[in-house]
C-alpha cells in the first residue's frame, strides 16, 4: 500500500513540474506538439529512472561508506551527464526523427534539474531501492503526463484567435499556470489515502 501511495503521490500531489516547479525548461520548450512531449517524456522517464538507480547505488556504496557524502552533487550531475550521452546515441541509432525533433532539448536533460532533484529527493527522504524507483518511475510518469497534457492544449491554442499580446510564449504560461491549478485540486488526496490504507 505504502508503494501505491508514493505512486499516487508522485503523479498527482507533487506533481515534478506542477507542483514542484522542477524540469520547466523543457516543460515549456519541447510542448508545442504532443508527439515531441511524448518523446520528451519518454527519454526523461527512461533516464530519471536509470539515474535513480545509479546515483542510489553511487550513495549508499560509495560516497556514505567513505564519508564522501559532500561529493553527492558532483557525482550526481556526472552519472546524469554519462547516462544522457547514452540516452542520445541510442536514439540516435534507434529513432533519427524523434532525435532531430528533439534537437537541442535532448542534451537539455543534462540539466534538467528534474532528474537531479529527483535523485537527491530520493536521498533526503530515506527510500530504500525499490521505493526509490517506484518514486522515479512515477515521478516521472507524472513529468510524462504534465507534458502530454500540456503539448495538447498547446495544440489546441494554436488553432484559435488568441489576441496578439498573449500570441506565443504568454498564452502558453498562462495555460501552465491553470493546469498547475487544476493539479492543485489533487491536494489532501495523499492524506486520504494514508487514512484509508491506515498508513498515518
Amino acid at each position: 500500500m505504502e508503494y501505491i501511495l508514493i505512486f499516487i503521490t508522485a503523479i498527482f500531489v507533487n506533481n515534478i513540474v506542477l507542483s514542484q516547479f522542477l524540469g520547466i525548461c523543457p516543460f515549456l520548450g519541447v510542448s508545442k506538439k504532443v508527439s515531441t512531449a511524448s518523446g520528451m517524456g519518454l527519454a526523461v522517464t527512461f533516464v530519471l529512472t536509470l539515474a535513480t538507480i545509479v546515483t542510489y547505488l553511487i550513495q549508499k556504496f560509495v560516497l556514505d561508506p567513505n564519508g564522501l557524502a559532500y561529493l553527492q552533487t558532483i557525482a550526481f550531475i556526472l552519472v546524469i551527464a554519462a547516462l544522457v550521452q547514452m540516452v542520445e546515441i541510442i536514439l540516435k541509432k534507434v529513432s533519427p526523427s524523434l532525435y532531430q525533433a528533439l534537437g537541442v532539448f535532448l542534451p537539455l536533460i543534462t540539466t534538467n534539474c528534474c532528474i537531479l532533484g529527483v535523485a537527491i529527493l530520493v536521498i533526503q527522504k530515506d527510500y530504500n531501492l525499490l521505493q526509490g524507483v517506484v518514486y522515479a518511475v512515477s515521478t516521472a510518469l507524472g513529468f510524462y503526463l504534465a507534458m502530454v497534457i500540456f503539448a495538447g492544449l498547446r495544440e489546441q491554442l494554436a488553432m484559435t484567435k488568441v489576441p496578439k499580446a498573449m500570441n506565443g510564449m504568454p498564452i502558453a504560461l498562462v495555460t501552465a499556470a491553470l493546469l498547475s491549478m487544476a493539479f492543485m485540486g489533487f491536494s489532501g488526496v495523499d492524506g486520504g489515502l494514508k487514512i484509508l490504507f491506515g498508513l498515518d
